[in-house]
């Protein structure tokens, strides 16, 4: 009787996702917050851009284009468009994004990203910072670390892992992603 359902969702290209909200940090230190609906649609787009991605590298170049649109799809819903890169370009309006709002924005949306299997070729990591003696200034980042191909320590100690931090950039833009290690020694956009 029911038989034709079964044929149809046998049919269909992969499994029935829905749309997803995620917790958007603003005003610095995430004093606000806002829940970003992604449509199916959308993230379906970030799926694709993503799957098109060969190897680690290629992955990190689409994944610095995906949070952009995130992003941009998260300023339509939000104050956040206004968000500039750095702190001071934004001046006071409302929105604007610290680097403690970017990491854990990010690292929600490389969350949900991981959590649909969009990221083969690396895992979410819990954000990192730097900074002098943490009594001068210190900035945080997401982090990704590429998945080591043997499953053992010494590969998972040599894995490696890198920032993807979008508070270098205006809303919308690409997020920039480097060695962890290069942007604990200071590397990214002079903001």
């Amino acid at each position: 009787m029911h038989r034709w359902l079964l044929t149809l969702f046998l049919l269909l290209p992969g499994p029935l996702l829905a749309d997803e909200a995620v917790r958007i940090c603003y005003g610095y230190d995430c004093l606000a917050q806002a829940d970003i609906r992604y449509t199916e649609g959308q993230l379906g787009q970030i799926r694709r851009m993503l799957s098109a991605a060969a190897n680690a590298e290629s992955e990190r170049n689409v994944l610095a284009e995906v949070m952009g649109h995130l992003y941009a799809w998260a300023g339509e819903q939000s104050d956040i468009h206004n968000d500039r890169g750095g702190n001071y370009a934004d001046g006071h309006v409302p929105g604007k994004m610290d680097c403690i709002d970017h990491s854990t924005s990010t690292t929600r949306l490389l969350k949900l990203l991981e959590g649909r299997g969009y990221l083969r070729w690396h895992r979410v990591l819990a954000p990192a910072e730097r900074g002098f003696a943490k009594a001068f200034f210190v900035h945080w980042t997401a982090v990704v670390e590429e998945k080591a191909e043997v499953v053992d320590e010494k590969a998972q100690s040599q894995a490696k892992r890198f920032a993807v931090d979008s508070w270098f950039v205006d809303n919308g833009q690409p997020a920039v992603i480097l060695p962890l290690d290069e942007w604990k020694k200071g590397a990214g956009p002079d903001v």
